[in-house]
C-alpha cells in the first residue's frame, strides 16, 4: 500500500485547504491514486515471473513439423476456439522445447515480455489467440509460448487458439520427439 501514502497525505491536505487550492490538490490527489491503482499490477508481475520460474521442472515436449509424419500428415483447419490450458502439451519449436519447462514455465530471458503480458492480461486487455496443432486431444503451440505461460501462472481454464488439426495413420504418442532425445546426434 505504500504507493498510496502520497495520495492519501495530499487527499487530507485537500480536505484542511480551502477553496479553490483545496479543489487542485484534492484533484490531483484522486488522479494520482487513479494512476497508481491502473499501475498497482506492474509491482507483481515480477513476483509472478520468478514464482513461476522458480518451479521449472522437466522438458517441454517437441512435436517435430518440419520433418517426419508431421511434415506430410493431413491438416484440416478449425478455426478461432477456445482450447483447455491442460490440454496443452508441447511445442513445434525445438529452441522453445529446450527453453521452456514441460509446465510451460518460463525461462529467465523471458521476464520483461512474459511481465508484459501477465499485466495485460490482468487489466483484461484482449490478447490475440495463441496458434496450435491439434494431435487426438492433445494441442502443440506454434505461437504463443509466453501467452500460454501466462495463462497457466493465472490459473486459466481455456484460451483461444487459432487450431490446426494433424492427421495421420500412426499413434499420437509414437508421433512426439522429446528435445532431450532429438538433439543428442
Amino acid at each position: 500500500m505504500r504507493p498510496f501514502l502520497l495520495p492519501s497525505a495530499l487527499f487530507v491536505a485537500a480536505l484542511v485547504l480551502d477553496g479553490v487550492p483545496g479543489f487542485v490538490v484534492g484533484f490531483v490527489a484522486v488522479a494520482m491514486a487513479i494512476d497508481r491503482a491502473l499501475d498497482f499490477g506492474s509491482a507483481t508481475a515480477p513476483a509472478a515471473f520468478r514464482r513461476a520460474a522458480r518451479r521449472r521442472s522437466g522438458t517441454l515436449p517437441y512435436l517435430a513439423d518440419d520433418a517426419g509424419w508431421a511434415a506430410v500428415a493431413a491438416r484440416r483447419p478449425l478455426g478461432v476456439m477456445p482450447i483447455p490450458v491442460a490440454s496443452i502439451a508441447g511445442t513445434t519449436d525445438p529452441g522453445k522445447a529446450e527453453a521452456w519447462d514441460a509446465s510451460f514455465r518460463p525461462p529467465k530471458w523471458c521476464v520483461e515480455r512474459w511481465s508484459q503480458i501477465w499485466l495485460r492480461t490482468r487489466r483484461g486487455e484482449p490478447m490475440p489467440p495463441i496458434s496450435v496443432y491439434r494431435v487426438g486431444d492433445r494441442h502443440f503451440v506454434r505461437d504463443g509460448h509466453h501467452r500460454v505461460s501466462v495463462a497457466r501462472a493465472l490459473g486459466a481454464e481455456h484460451v483461444d487458439a487459432i487450431v490446426v488439426e494433424l492427421r495421420a495413420a500412426a499413434q499420437p504418442s509414437e508421433r512426439i520427439v522429446s528435445v532431450a532425445h532429438s538433439t543428442a546426434s
